[in-house]
């Protein structure tokens, strides 16, 4: 299998930066590469990955954002799956486990 990029003495170590698209357990991340590193692995270990440095000319602009003017929910009670009291030193408090919809 070839190699991404040719290595030379004075290559610059870091390439980038990238977006990550996701991390994948504790320790790995998968990032968005362009079509010419095709051929690497997109799933990358910290070690690997540099801490990004902002930089004027990377800055974007937010999307715009819908607010809707009542933003509550309608929840409808499903069932109630449990209920219990839980004793405390000088209290007792009753217990209720709700599924909604």
């Amino acid at each position: 299998m070839g190699r991404a990029i040719k290595t030379k003495k004075l290559n610059p170590h870091f390439i980038g930066p990238f977006e990550i698209l996701k991390r994948i357990g504790p320790v790995a991340y998968r990032i968005a590469l362009p079509p010419y590193l095709s051929n690497l692995l997109d799933m990358f270990h910290v070690s690997q990955l540099q801490k990004y440095t902002p930089d004027v000319s990377h800055v974007r602009e937010p999307e715009p954002i819908q607010v809707r003017e009542d933003p509550t929910l309608p929840l409808i009670l499903v069932r109630i799956d449990d209920t219990g009291v839980k004793r405390l030193r000088e209290k007792e408090v009753s217990l209720v486990k709700v599924a909604w919809s």
